[in-house]
């Protein structure tokens, strides 16, 4: 027998279980899913789902979704917190686009690991995986990007975030040059992670766009949804 509680989220009129292995919504989370539009009908794919957050949400707007995930307890999570708010959401574990080979969506978006790890640093475990994105922030995003085109629909968008220091100009020429319009949907200020102070040597070294301020650790750092259409 054993005493380890549930931790439950409630938002906007929904209930969440946040399983293990599995993060609860942070700020950056919440941002996302508020800066994100579906229309009834709409093919969707979330990739890096979670605990289902944004699925759920975008089932309930009447969207069809698909959710992807490569932790086996994010899956099984999708699948209770769908149940849980009596919409249907196909979750499907896998990386990346392998489980979705083939097929075409009206919106792919993703919230993803984006922090930048200093070589030497990287972990494989669960929690260590929900932040690490690479060298330079941009390991998943990439994938995410190049293979974008083979996924969408005419008129389909990419959506994704990322922090202020991976570059907002780096974002749009990574879009353009997979032949996708970029655009910012939206901007926020939120409060620098307390991941990002324990490798603040290193966010600064690839800061290429000088959005953290040398001397004084920042306080504060921009978040950015950014969309890329598919116009021709």
């Amino acid at each position: 027998m054993t005493d380890d509680g549930v931790l439950l989220f409630t938002w906007r009129g929904c209930l969440f279980r946040v399983a293990d292995k599995v993060q609860a919504p942070k700020a950056g989370s919440l941002f996302f899913c508020r800066s994100l539009r579906v229309r009834p009908g709409e093919r969707v794919l979330e990739i890096g789902a979670g605990l289902g957050l944004f699925a759920v949400l975008a089932a309930r707007a009447g969207a069809r979704v698909v959710a992807t995930d490569v932790v086996p307890e994010a899956v099984e999570a999708v699948r209770l917190n769908a149940q849980l708010n009596g919409v249907a959401v196909d979750a499907r574990l896998g990386d990346c686009y392998a489980p979705v080979a083939g097929e075409r969506f009206d919106l792919i978006c993703t919230n993803p690991p984006q922090m930048p790890t200093p070589p030497g640093r990287e972990r494989d475990d669960a929690a260590a995986a929900a932040d690490n994105g690479g060298l330079d922030g941009w390991a998943v995003l990439d994938r995410v990007i190049a293979g974008a085109r083979e996924h969408l629909r005419p008129q389909g968008r990419l959506v994704f975030s990322i922090f202020g220091f991976l570059g907002r100009r780096t974002a749009f020429a990574r879009l353009e040059a997979q032949g996708l319009a970029p655009s910012v949907l939206a901007t926020e200020v939120q409060g620098f992670p307390r991941i990002g102070y324990e490798r603040l040597d290193h966010i600064r070294q690839i800061d290429r766009e000088g959005t953290v301020p040398a001397g004084e650790p920042p306080k504060t750092v921009e978040r950015i949804v950014i969309q890329g259409e598919l116009t021709r």
